[in-house]
């Protein structure tokens, strides 16, 4: 077993060995250029560029067409809400989104508020989930655009999207999905769930960093958000930009192995998760579950341990790699917005962490993981006169 032991994998996966070894040749002799269109060392990089492009699309059921590369989730959430807000403008400016979406979208639709437009804020149920019945209360007439994510990323609670999709076909309103999370870990398919625009990055998925793709519908309806970025017209116009041909040859090769290993890798993870849960839950008693218990990412796992600050707890595992927040969250030093949208109690906010489980997770690590966080979080618990009362009057229910 090698140490320390990687548990964090909403935050980044590590890059899969295959992936690095196919986009080796690109950072060495095939170093070309993708519009250079006069050339061998162009056409291959071009010809390597489509092919992931392919990859890409065959992972979310859509069209290579409507594959649109950038540097990642934040850009394609940037360009899809941006995008559709100043080209549908006259049509409306009402957005909806959630009250647990990750930081780029709620600070991009921030910054739609100061230009003019409405933004609706839907609050989620105790386990994370939005109500499909709030989403249909808040589109009005002048509604262009809803924007939720596939799945979160501090809780793994997936959302219902194929029901908010149909819902927005039959109001003729967009649905955009940040689906960095979810997107090679659980099936997602464009069409049956009516999604309009997608957003991923390469590294949740053991592709390298700073490369992801926005997914835009050519038709039923045809999607035309305005451009992010403007320059020399790559990417049928809808992202100006030298591509980033190594980056997006390692996506595309994550995105099949991703496609390859799905089903397999849903069981097994999924078995990891709950050996690991019920493992805390046997030593330790009190255990909160934070997220959905069903519908949740199947290497995602948020608790809460009762007199526990989730700080100490991650300071105190020197061999395990976990998080208390976002990873995008962690230098701001706040408590979990996610959590706090849930409703749930302040103790259990700060005493919350989140296990992600990974492709090249093993069950030796787990059970690991169950002993020694069970030894820490004793310790910690032993030196808190609040749990010291509690065992008094007995133990928690």
């Amino acid at each position: 077993m090698k140490f320390p032991i990687y548990l964090d994998c909403h935050s980044t996966t590590p890059l899969d060995p295959d992936a690095l070894a196919a986009m080796m040749p690109y950072l060495t002799n095939d170093f070309g250029n993708a519009s250079s269109k006069s050339h061998c060392f162009g056409w291959k990089a071009e010809v390597a560029v489509e092919k992931a492009r392919d990859r890409v699309a065959k992972l979310l059921g859509a069209h290579p067409k409507e594959i649109v590369f950038t540097s990642g989730a934040t850009e394609s959430n940037n360009f899809s809400l941006k995008g559709v807000a100043e080209a549908y403008a006259d049509r409306g400016k009402h957005i909806i989104t959630s009250q647990t979406e990750h930081k780029c979208i709620l600070a991009t639709c921030a910054w739609l508020e100061k230009k003019g437009y409405s933004v609706t804020y839907l609050p989620v149920d105790e386990t994370g989930q939005v109500r499909v019945a709030d989403v249909k209360a808040a589109i009005r007439p002048d509604t262009i655009l809803i924007s939720i994510m596939a799945a979160n990323n501090e809780t793994g609670t997936i959302q219902p999207l194929a029901e908010i999709g149909a819902l927005a076909r039959e109001n003729n309103v967009l649905l955009h999905t940040d689906a960095a999370q979810a997107v090679g870990k659980i099936p997602i398919d464009v069409n049956a769930m009516k999604i309009d625009l997608l957003s991923l990055s390469a590294h949740k998925f053991y592709g390298p960093k700073g490369v992801g793709a926005v997914y835009v519908r050519r038709k039923d309806p045809r999607v035309v958000p305005a451009p992010l970025l403007y320059g020399g017209g790559q990417e049928n116009g809808h992202r100006s930009g030298t591509l980033n041909v190594p980056g997006i040859v390692g996506m595309g090769l994550a995105a099949m192995k991703a496609a390859e290993h799905m089903a397999d890798e849903v069981g097994r993870l999924s078995y990891l998760r709950d050996k690991l849960f019920n493992g805390l839950k046997e030593r330790l008693g009190a255990v909160h579950l934070n997220g959905h218990p069903t519908d949740r990412l199947p290497g995602s796992l948020n608790v809460s341990f009762p007199f526990v600050e989730s700080d100490s707890l991650v300071a105190s595992l020197k061999t395990i790699a976990i998080s208390s927040t976002s990873a995008c969250m962690s230098a701001a030093a706040v408590p979990s917005y996610v959590l706090a949208a849930m409703c749930l109690e302040s103790d259990r906010i700060h005493g919350s962490v989140r296990f992600g489980l990974g492709r090249f997770t093993t069950e030796e690590e787990i059970v690991y993981t169950v002993d020694t966080v069970s030894q820490v979080v004793r310790q910690l618990q032993k030196s808190s006169p609040l749990f010291a009362l509690s065992e008094t009057a007995g133990p928690q229910s």
